[in-house]
């Protein structure tokens, strides 16, 4: 496939191989492709609007494990969100851990990274967005919460959560019930938990 796509292909030995990747889980293939393509977030409303869709945006404000920004791009991906906004600084960034994990779904998402978050907020609410925080100390369950519409996700640090500046500029805050000894969850299964929820209600106010 790759050589009827012109694809030049270059046969190593294990040893070199193994060199190259740096890791020995690199399933017998490397492929040496351009940096990621980041977009804007006129991109990604542009995109929400040609598949005539309510905007449906996630924002990460400091996700720092390549693994959860991967496994959080690969869950984006099947919710069918429409992009993803990170910050440029105290942040993952795209690489091939992230495309790895993200099973290929890194390839299909929008993802746009900006300077400052709370300047992207504020754009997305100039759109029409609400925009929506994760915070353990609010009192709203995220299930008893209407999240149809144009909607922002805001998921926090793995360990700080959402900084201050961003929470104030929530239009309101979620939790996720904890009832074990533990009291948090890794940050890619919480951003599971409530886009599922967002899509559960989209598909239930459509029908």
């Amino acid at each position: 496939m790759a050589r009827r796509r012109k694809i030049v292909i270059v046969e190593k030995d294990k040893k070199d191989m193994e060199k190259i990747a740096n890791n020995k889980n690199y399933q017998g293939v490397i492929a040496f492709v351009p940096p990621f393509s980041y977009c804007e977030i006129e991109d990604i409303l542009e995109y929400a609007k040609g598949k005539n869709e309510e905007p449906f945006v996630l924002i990460l404000d400091g996700i720092e494990d390549p693994h959860n920004l991967g496994a959080i791009i690969r869950t984006a991906e099947t919710a069918g969100m429409h992009g993803i906004i990170i910050p440029k600084r105290r942040s993952a960034s795209v690489n091939s851990t992230v495309s790895k994990v993200s099973s290929g779904a890194v390839e299909y998402m929008k993802i746009a990274r900006v300077t400052n978050i709370t300047d992207a907020i504020d754009k997305l609410k100039k759109e029409g967005l609400w925009i929506c925080g994760t915070d353990i100390n609010t009192d709203k369950y995220y299930y008893n919460q209407d999240l149809t519409g144009p909607i922002g996700i805001v998921i926090g640090n793995e360990g700080k959560g959402i900084s201050e500046k961003v929470k104030k500029n929530c239009d309101f805050l979620i939790k996720i019930p904890m009832r074990g000894r533990v009291t948090s969850l890794n940050a890619s299964v919480s951003t599971g938990i409530i886009i599922y929820e967002v899509l559960k209600q989209r598909l239930q106010k459509k029908n």
